[in-house]
């Protein structure tokens, strides 16, 4: 472990992979922010969720409501609870120790990826990770013991077909209520007033009715702890 030395600025010292030097740890924890919103789309539960949101606001044919912000920040508390546990056990495991010095950056690194591995390999489909193992020629290993790069695309690609899984049982209800106002306006000899304009408040009401946000977000936040 070599000090790196700011020749720049006399008394000012910083220690690589070592631990003792605050300003190392607040270099490292500013970089790991700049790449929070890669690590947001790519390894934690966001993409599925605002996915399937997505689908269901265009599936209400509401496609301005609710907001965007609204959207993403249901998105984000979502998928904060569903990864609170991941979270905890990163922080108890490498986060806590390497800031208590107890741990060096490389041996934090190490022990931090095996809860990501965990989550990710865990609601990754298994014909997603045969895939990239074959792409990569590596030989299939046990699920603690895959790689990083091989289970972040495996598990984006997964959670894609999730999503668009889930979107499609949530459109479908809907069509058939856009459908069956079309098929009554056309029947009646109403072919100038748009279905549209009937149809939305009537899947507003089922939607209501039915209990719609609690059903979703129950369907989404139990697809990750149901496994």
């Amino acid at each position: 472990m070599l000090p790196l030395l700011l020749a720049a600025e006399p008394g000012v010292q910083l220690s690589i992979n070592g631990g003792g030097s605050a300003s190392v740890k607040l270099f490292l924890l500013m970089t790991a922010l700049s790449f929070a919103g890669a690590a947001l789309v790519s390894i934690t539960s966001f993409a599925r969720i605002i996915i399937v949101l997505s689908f269901l606001r265009q599936a209400l044919g509401t496609p301005q409501l609710p907001p965007n912000q609204v959207m993403v920040g249901l998105a984000l508390a979502l998928s904060a609870f569903v990864m609170a546990p991941t979270g905890t056990r990163l922080y108890d495991e490498a986060l806590g120790p390497y800031f208590e010095d107890q741990l060096t950056a490389t041996e934090a690194a190490q022990r931090g990826a095996a809860p990501v591995r965990t989550f990710l390999v865990t609601h990754t489909r298994r014909e997603d990770l045969q895939l990239f193992t074959r792409i990569a020629q590596q030989e299939q290993v046990a699920p603690d013991a895959i790689p990083l790069n091989i289970a972040v695309p495996a598990f984006m690609v997964s959670e894609l077909s999730t999503a668009f899984r889930m979107g499609l049982f949530i459109f479908i209800p809907f069509l058939l209520i856009d459908l069956l106002v079309a098929a009554i306006l056309m029947s009646l000899g109403m072919m100038m007033v748009p279905p549209t304009l009937v149809s939305l408040p009537l899947k507003v009401g089922v939607f209501l009715l039915a209990g719609g946000w609690h059903l979703v977000v129950a369907s989404l936040v139990e697809s990750f702890h149901g496994i």
